[in-house]
């Protein structure tokens, strides 16, 4: 790591030597590889971008010149450059973060994980340069690994486009494998000729003046014009971005140090908006990734080095559940059709792509589009499952609300990694969907307890014609098979602890994965002499009409969830409870309405009280009894 270890901030990177570059990529490849197979992380991303990001961090001068990445799981090389080589403990509490953190390093910008917004930031920060008399600064925005499917980055493209003096830099991190780039001197200095001024200047002087001589002067200007647009598009695979106006660089080879970093010093030089299209391998030297087909080791648990095989097997999942239980339901069903914002695969819906090709729809990044395009499929016929991380509904409540809802269209939601997800922090964190689908007349949401609970929640979900359905489950393993003993109109009785009829009798409300805990409590509880029911009501909206009256049969009523406490199903519960007059106390237990920052589910529970030990010490206390 010769280096690696000399490189404290940026200012050490400009004073390398060309061939002193090329050793720290390979340094941090090496890096890269030892340090992610131990703690897991987005390996494949960062890879791809070790010398696209030395590249920029010769050319611009962070944090003077503000730097962007979109998304941020491929700023891990960006973290090396600015002085954090401590990756032994990634995504771990006290480590660092998985994504940029402002709390980390003045280098680190947009911390939000959720693709498709860099464009956005980059445009707002270039704006206010341009207000503040900042012309010596550049704004520098990386997008690709799929974020320019979303519709976001194209509508902040048709902004950016509007300001032409304004320093911003656009990188293309175009690591599909679909284009092969340009190379040779005549590319090179074409790329130079069109951020020239001056070769502007001749362009508009052209345009001004054949077209005011008449027909045979339009005639000339046509033919030029026709003619550098027909060289443009057989050597640019990407014209379609100047026809947005915006200037164009490239393809460049982004494994290229000194090529990356000529097309950059290009762009920087124009004063303008400028895109530089850089062609990367994701995973790049690193053989097991680049024989990945499915996604490059996008991201991996920890691994083995040598082989990139899990040090652990994984265990059989949620997801995987959802998974086998879609296909089944699909050969029953032809009317069942799916659709995934780009993750075909980590959403489980790769088997079922896998028996019915043509009744899977991956729309790319555009969670909003996936909602609506489903609308339009329920009103055709079909009955679509939009399967989804739950922090990345948030990007579409107004669809599920206006165009699913609003038309009772048929549309079932399924909501991966929800609640606590832990290592990824507060983006990814799936804590706020069901305070926030709260409010939406007619949906209904089912938070299945294991794997049973799950296939009977998707069965009856995608029989739903007039509504919007939820399903929303946690990240990681199966929990053990969690029995009811009894039901009562739709909810669950999960255990029932009998003690002197003069005690206090308690209703503990586990929604979801949250039953385990529920159950534990009660077992805590009832050792302190209380009398305790357990259920779990499956369908948690809308309330029913059994569980209130469960509430009006107890002195006590605890509802445990792993969603945002205010707003969340406790407090609906209670508001239910007053309306129909029943006046038990309802003590809610949820995470609070906080932004929760990278551990693991486990610390995460215990710093928010959210262990059974906790729940049941605080309940006692609001009976008045002493723990």
């Amino acid at each position: 790591m010769g280096q690696l270890t000399r490189i404290n901030s940026p200012q050490d990177v400009r004073r390398l030597t060309s061939h002193q570059a090329d050793d720290l990529a390979a340094e941090i490849r090496t890096f890269l590889v030892e340090q992610v197979s131990r703690t897991g992380g987005h390996l494949g991303p960062n890879l791809g971008v070790v010398e696209l990001t030395i590249a920029m961090h010769r050319v611009f001068e962070s944090p003077l010149d503000t730097m962007v990445f979109d998304t941020g799981h491929q700023a891990y090389v960006h973290k090396l450059l600015t002085g954090r080589r401590d990756f032994s403990q990634l995504r771990s509490k006290g480590g660092l973060s998985g994504y940029p953190s402002r709390a980390e390093s003045e280098h680190d910008v947009v911390e939000n994980s959720h693709a498709s917004t860099a464009l956005s930031w980059a445009d707002g920060i270039a704006k206010a340069n341009e207000l503040q008399g900042r012309g010596d600064r550049h704004v520098v925005a990386v997008i690709g690994d799929g974020a320019l499917t979303g519709g976001m980055a194209w509508e902040a493209l048709n902004n950016i486009a509007a300001g032409q003096d304004r320093r911003l830099v656009i990188v293309v991190n175009d690591n599909g494998r679909s284009y092969a780039p340009t190379i040779g001197g005549l590319a090179h200095h074409l790329d130079t000729l069109r951020t020239t001024q001056g070769y502007e200047n001749v362009l508009s002087w052209g345009k001004r003046t054949l077209r005011r001589s008449g027909a045979p002067g339009r005639a000339t200007y046509d033919a030029l014009h026709g003619m550098k647009k027909g060289i443009k598009d057989v050597l640019v695979p990407q014209g379609m971005f100047e026809d947005l106006g915006i200037k164009y660089v490239g393809p460049v080879d982004g494994h290229d140090v000194r090529a990356v970093e000529r097309a950059l010093r290009s762009a920087k030089a124009f004063g303008g908006p400028v895109i530089v299209h850089v062609i990367t391998e994701k995973g790049r030297g690193y053989v097991p990734a680049e024989q990945d087909v499915a996604d490059r080791f996008h991201a991996v648990g920890k691994i083995h080095p040598e082989t990139g095989l899990p040090v652990a097997p994984s265990r059989f999942e949620w997801t995987s559940v959802f998974a086998d239980e879609l296909v089944r339901i699909g050969r029953r069903r032809p009317d069942v059709v799916a659709i995934t914002a780009a993750m075909l695969q980590p959403v489980g819906l790769a088997p079922f792509a896998a028996e019915f090709p043509t009744r899977v729809f991956d729309v790319g990044i555009a969670e909003q589009h996936a909602a609506t395009s489903a609308a339009g499929m329920a009103f055709g016929g079909l009955h679509p499952v939009v399967a989804v991380y739950a922090t990345f509904l948030n990007r579409a409540f107004d669809q599920v609300l206006m165009d699913v809802a609003l038309h009772k269209a048929g549309v079932t939601f399924v909501l991966d990694r929800a609640g606590l997800t832990g290592s990824d922090g507060a983006s990814h964190n799936g804590m706020w969907d069901m305070a926030m689908l709260g409010v939406v007349p007619g949906l209904r949401l089912a938070a299945p307890r294991d794997e049973e609970t799950l296939r009977d929640a998707l069965r009856t979900a995608v029989d739903v014609e007039d509504a919007p359905t939820v399903i929303r489950y946690p990240k990681g393993a199966l929990v053990d098979p969690v029995p009811a003993i009894d039901h009562l109109d739709g909810v669950d009785v999960l255990a029932r602890h009998d003690g002197p009829a003069d005690a206090q009798h308690v209703l503990v409300v586990g929604y979801g994965a949250m039953a385990p805990t529920a159950l534990e409590t009660a077992d805590l509880l009832a050792a302190h002499g209380l009398r305790v029911t357990v259920v779990d009501p499956r369908w948690v909206m809308p309330v029913s009409a059994a569980l209130t009256k469960l509430v009006g049969d107890h002195d006590h009523v605890v509802t445990i969830e792993d969603g945002v406490v205010d707003g969340g199903r406790g407090s609906l519960v209670a508001q239910r409870a007053r309306e129909a007059g029943i006046s038990t106390p309802v003590q809610a237990v949820g995470i609070p309405r906080a932004f929760l920052d990278h551990a693991t589910r486990e610390q995460l529970v215990t710093e928010l009280r959210l262990a059974p030990g906790d729940i049941a010490r605080d309940v006692l206390a609001a009976l008045g009894r002493t723990p």
